[in-house]
């Protein structure tokens, strides 16, 4: 502001750059700057994410006196999350986006003591307790999109969203190599692994203090909006919910039943890691340009396209078996996952008022944990009864059911003019 006001005394100022330009270029920094922020924060999330996926089941597996629940802390971890989404959600309306991210981390740094404190006295439990504490972090950190829509303008909205979804990347690359060198680093097996989450939640708190997100005045957190149900009338957040839903669904039940369907297949574990590896960057990297192709074609048509990429995904699965199919396959879903995601959190945005905000995203949010946690919890069991076939061709219906939604949404709002085809 300083600069400015040095600016504004400068005898040549509105001659070289209009007072309104000037101050439109201020802010347009200041969102640039929240949304590199949020982004740095997202992938720290991602970090430890993807080190409680590669190291959770590992750990129950060693402590559970009964192996069958050796994936019990995973399941922890999402039902964590499924669970405090919509408080989360409400707490930030009460305390600002800001503290509400810090107060999350805090939580997330409790769990991962936890966590440490429960491979340290061998105790499974306490291991499941201390991932569905870390579940809360999970919660909040989910909000890191949405406060990108806060603070951008309607022009920038949908690549802001797309930008800070794209820090997953780096969290992709560094969590599994991170779980991979301090897995062994102290007595206790995965000790270092789950001390390492409370270094990287440190980090995500100095950087959530640095952002400039304003709280909601007290007139606006007085009043509530329209109910839930009202809002579940209107048909773009019903497709815009459902998209979520579906993308999370298919994408987290096949990427799931990879690893077995290939272990099944002989394959060795470097394959998998292969597969797995290329997944995540499918998942991640379209981010840089997802939202320039929401604001050049629509949101409706890359709706469309997401559905159609996860029905290849579905093709390519059932036409054979080789390294080469699951990989491809996986590609397929991980971007058809982007667009979904992507897509539908934008969509969501449209749907709601400044006061309305908490309980939709809370609600949308809650949605789709509580489908990441059926099909977690589901995945194995399917393809040990069924097969690897039967859960692809489970898809299907759910796919076609959603993309016929997308179209039929995209016919109405060409007739109302909101999207141009």
């Amino acid at each position: 502001m300083q600069l400015a006001i040095l600016c504004l005394d400068t005898p040549n100022f509105k001659k070289d750059l209009p007072v309104r330009n000037y101050f439109k270029a201020l802010t347009l920094a200041e969102d640039q700057r929240n949304v590199a922020l949020l982004a740095a924060t997202q992938a720290l999330l991602f970090t430890n994410n993807t080190i409680l996926i590669s190291i959770n089941g590992l750990a129950g597996y060693a402590l559970a006196s009964d192996r069958s629940l050796a994936t019990l802390p995973v399941t922890a971890y999402v039902l964590g999350a499924a669970l405090t989404t919509l408080p989360v959600s409400f707490l930030m309306r009460r305390i600002g986006r800001i503290n509400g991210f810090t107060v999350g981390t805090l939580i997330g740094i409790v769990g991962a003591s936890i966590c440490c404190t429960a491979v340290y006295a061998h105790q499974f439990w306490l291991l499941c307790f201390g991932t569905l504490v870390m579940g809360i972090y999970n919660a909040s950190g989910q909000y890191y999109r949405f406060a990108a829509a806060d603070v951008a303008p309607p022009e920038f909205k949908s690549r802001a969203i797309s930008l800070v979804l794209a820090g997953g990347l780096v969290g992709g690359i560094l969590g599994p190599e991170t779980a991979q060198y301090t897995k062994d680093l102290l007595s206790a097996e995965f000790m270092g692994s789950y001390l390492v989450l409370i270094l990287f939640c440190t980090i995500a708190i100095i950087l959530q203090r640095q952002l400039r997100i304003p709280r909601l005045t007290i007139a606006e957190q007085s009043n509530s909006g329209r109910s839930l149900r009202q809002i579940a009338k209107d048909p773009t957040f019903l497709v815009a919910v459902m998209c979520g839903m579906v993308g999370y669904g298919v994408m987290n039940l096949l990427m799931t039943a990879t690893p077995l369907a290939m272990k099944a297949c002989q394959f060795s574990f470097k394959s998998t890691v292969f597969v797995i590896e290329w997944h995540v960057f499918a998942m991640f990297a379209p981010s840089f340009f997802t939202g320039t192709l929401i604001k050049r074609f629509g949101v409706c048509t890359i709706l469309s396209i997401g559905v159609l990429f996860c029905l290849g995904c579905v093709a390519i699965a059932l036409s054979g078996i080789e390294v080469m199919h699951f990989w491809f396959a996986l590609v397929l879903i991980g971007i058809g996952w982007n667009f979904l995601y992507i897509g539908g959190t934008t969509l969501l945005t449209e749907t709601h008022t400044i006061a309305e905000k908490a309980k939709v995203q809370g609600a949308n949010d809650t949605a789709i944990f509580l489908t990441m946690a059926a099909s977690s919890a589901t995945s194995g069991w399917l393809f040990s009864a069924r097969g690897w076939e039967v859960m692809n061709y489970g898809a299907i219906p759910f796919l076609i059911f959603t993309g016929i939604s997308i179209l039929l949404l995209a016919k109405r709002r060409t007739l109302t003019g909101i999207e141009r085809q």
